[in-house]
Parts: C-alpha cells; structure tokens; sequence
C-alpha cells in the first residue's frame, strides 16, 4: 500500500512540476522594470521569454513578440532551449508514468514491466526539474549582473536615466516548479523499488543432472596406513568373531576342530 502512495503521490507533485514549467515558461513577467528611485512611473516595462510589455498608467497594455532569434543573447535563447526541453521530458514522463501506476492494469503487463516504466519517468522528471531550475537560475544571474552594471553606470553619471529590471513573478513559479518536479521524480524512483518482485531480486540457479538421479554414498574414513572400513560392515550371516586367549590374541580354530 505504502508503494502506491508513493507513486501516486509522485505523480501529482510531477504533473505540478511539469504544469508551473509550462506556466513560467508562457509568463510575460520574467523580468520587471525597477521603480526604486526611477521618476519616470507612468510606464511599466516588463519581459519574458518570447515577448515584451508595456503598461501605461491608464491601463493600457501593449506587448511586442521578438521578431528575431540571432538578435538575441546567447544565454537568452540557452535558457530558452532549457525550459522547452524540460517541458517535453516532463510531458512524457507523465504518460509513461500514466501506463505505470500500479492501480491501473494493462493487459497482463507484470509488476517488473511497471517498475522498469516508473524508474524511467522518474528519471525524466527529475532532470526535466534540473533543466527548469537551470533555466531560471541562468536568467536570474543575467538579471543581476545588468542591474548591478546599470546601477554602476547610473552612480557614475554616464546617464542620467538608465532601466532596470529585477526579478518577475515566473522567476519564482519557475524554480518553484522546478524543485516539485525533482521532489516527483526522486518518489518515483523510491516507490520503483517497491513494485519489483521478492522472487526476482534474488535469483537462484539450479543444477539438474542430465541422466538417471544417482545418489553417492561415501564411506568412513580413518586415519591410518590405508582406508578401513567399519568392522560392522564385515559380518554377515554366519560370521562370528573368533575368542581371545588370556594374553589377548585371537585364537582361530584349527582344521582339526572340524573334524
């Protein structure tokens, strides 16, 4: 019962981790202008991944795509590739981990068969979380090493007026998302454990002679000049043990005695 719980419970906190991904990956807010000591407030920038926004103090909101992908960044478009690629490993993690509950049966698909699939989509997930997490953390320094340039630029007088933007609310849903996935994946892997079999973990090889089964008998043996074996097994019918003498030596019967 214990294994199912876990598995189940991996999957809900997969397709969170997976679901935030997607969220964060679609947002708008990635990066925010920066108010503090900023006198110019009737217009609010803010950028994503795919577009940027404008926001006037009127209400009115106007938001442009990026035309171009050879104009952007090096590490803009990596981050990109990172969130996109953990998205598609999340997805099919979440359909092969469909097919490997424990409480649905397929067919007659054996329990080795469902943790070979539930150890595999908890390896998708755990590095479609490492990917996101990646991601976010890549913009997130981008985002703080041009705050700090322009904060020195505008402390120096360079220019009067320069835009800063600071962290968005999809920098947060992201490593968040991030972290759910890993936590998915890692139960995933623990609950595989559980669904292998008792009779396949220790596997025994047997022995089978090819002709008739022959039992072997060995004798006892006695440390000596030579092998001995038992005196009893010497007496038979008939057999009977010659007398001693008064000096303790065996006295046979001579052929007169039969006479």
């Amino acid at each position: 019962m214990s294994t199912t719980i876990c598995q189940v419970m991996g999957f809900l906190v997969s397709l969170l981790g997976v679901g935030g991904s997607i969220m964060a990956t679609a947002m708008d807010t990635w990066s925010m202008q920066d108010l503090y000591d900023n006198p110019v407030t009737a217009v609010f920038q803010y950028q994503g991944l795919w577009r940027s926004c404008v926001r006037q103090s009127s209400g009115f909101t106007e938001c442009r795509p990026y035309f171009t992908i050879l104009g952007l960044p090096a590490m803009f478009q990596a981050v990109r590739a990172l969130m996109i690629v953990g998205i598609v490993l999340g997805i099919l993690g979440l359909l092969v981990c469909i097919f490997a509950l424990k409480c649905i049966r397929i067919g007659s698909m054996e329990d080795t068969a469902k943790a070979n699939m539930t150890l595999t989509s908890g390896i998708m997930f755990i590095i479609a979380g490492l990917c996101a997490i990646t991601g976010v953390s890549v913009f997130a320094n981008m985002l703080v090493t041009n705050f700090w340039m322009s904060t020195t630029n505008m402390f120096q007088g360079m220019q009067n007026v320069q835009n800063r933007y600071t962290f968005g609310s999809a920098l947060f849903v992201g490593w968040v998302a991030g972290g759910l996935a890993l936590v998915g994946g890692i139960m995933m892997c623990l609950a595989c454990k559980g669904l292998i079999p008792e009779e396949s973990r220790y596997k025994a090889v047997s022995y089978n002679a090819s002709g008739r089964n022959i039992s072997y008998r060995t004798g006892p043996y006695k440390s000596g000049l030579g092998y001995e074996a038992d005196p009893k097994t010497r007496k038979g019918v008939g057999y009977e043990e010659a007398p001693r003498s008064e000096d303790g030596r065996r006295s046979y019967p001579s052929k007169y005695d039969y006479v």
